[in-house]
């Protein structure tokens, strides 16, 4: 039997509270068994030091330094990589062209390309979006160009027969049928994009939540390190949230199946004789969203 949204929301939140509460009594009793809790800042302690950074100017600099750098660079990735992905997936010429240099890029680490981004660019901020850019644009490329070759051949020929160009299987065809894929590669690149941003914030950046958590563990600032952690947690669930809400939402033609515990793949749930039409529709509106809050 499922639960109710409201009771699936009070299981996360108690979740997460348990987690806490282990971590403020393993740290406030200095637990050292095999990992040593000693050398951890308890709960209350990274509390107080998040209420002190929300005080202050450069906590919200850091904050506005970084979601500008990584939105900068997704959407750079995310324009790139949907057109190049349709074109090498399109295109035997661009795939013979792009295709192998591609492939002996994509293997490398974005973050790398540091070294390569502080002698190409004039200056550091440049480098950072380059970065972010490079890390996002090969997921978003290599979901696009699977989800391009994926569509079935039928809709293509439908819209020739009728006589639509190339342009208008591009626009009916192609990009509404690779569209899941497309974001499925967005989702991705965004969580990558900020493994990269914050360690390129590390190495060369100024100012930026990554600056300044590696600035906090150098002075030993443990609480400070934990803040810093937070915030790139918190940032980057509400950016992919963000993307795959928007997914959806431009999906929203696509037939929607949820998940009913006991019941197999393809089978048709049960459905209490008392149930109405009423009742139904607002479950499967919220099935559809609730896994992302």
């Amino acid at each position: 039997m499922s639960r109710r949204p409201s009771a699936r929301y009070a299981l996360r939140v108690g979740s997460l509270a348990v987690a806490l509460g282990i971590w403020q009594l393993l740290t406030s009793l200095k637990v050292d068994l095999w990992l040593r809790f000693s050398q951890f800042p308890t709960v209350a302690d990274v509390a107080h030091a998040f209420g002190d950074r929300l005080s202050g100017a450069d906590y919200w600099t850091d904050l506005t330094d970084s979601l500008t750098r990584i939105l900068t660079g997704f959407l750079l990735a995310a324009v790139l990589g949907v057109a190049t992905g349709v074109l090498v997936a399109r295109s035997r010429l661009a795939e013979d062209l792009l295709g192998p240099l591609l492939e002996v890029v994509r293997p490398i680490p974005a973050i790398a390309l540091v070294p390569v981004a502080i002698l190409l660019f004039p200056s550091n901020e440049q480098g950072i979006v380059f970065i972010t850019c490079t890390a996002a644009f090969f997921p978003v490329l290599v979901s696009t160009r699977h989800a391009v070759r994926a569509l079935t051949p039928v809709w293509e020929e439908a819209v020739l027969t009728m006589g639509g160009g190339r342009r208008r299987v591009l626009a009916s065809v192609v990009l509404p049928g690779a569209l899941p894929g497309i974001f499925g590669g967005l989702s991705v690149g965004i969580g990558v994009s900020w493994i990269c941003v914050i360690s390129a914030e590390m190495i060369s950046g100024q100012y930026g939540v990554g600056y300044r958590t590696w600035q906090d563990y150098t002075v030993v600032n443990y609480a400070g390190v934990f803040v810093g952690m937070v915030t790139i947690g918190v940032l980057g669930w509400l950016t992919s949230t963000a993307v795959e809400l928007l997914g959806r939402r431009l999906t929203r033609w696509l037939p929607r199946t949820s998940y009913v515990p006991g019941v197999r793949p393809g089978a048709a749930a049960p459905v209490s004789p008392a149930a109405t039409k009423s009742d139904t529709a607002p479950s499967t509106e919220e099935a559809r969203d609730e896994h992302l809050v």
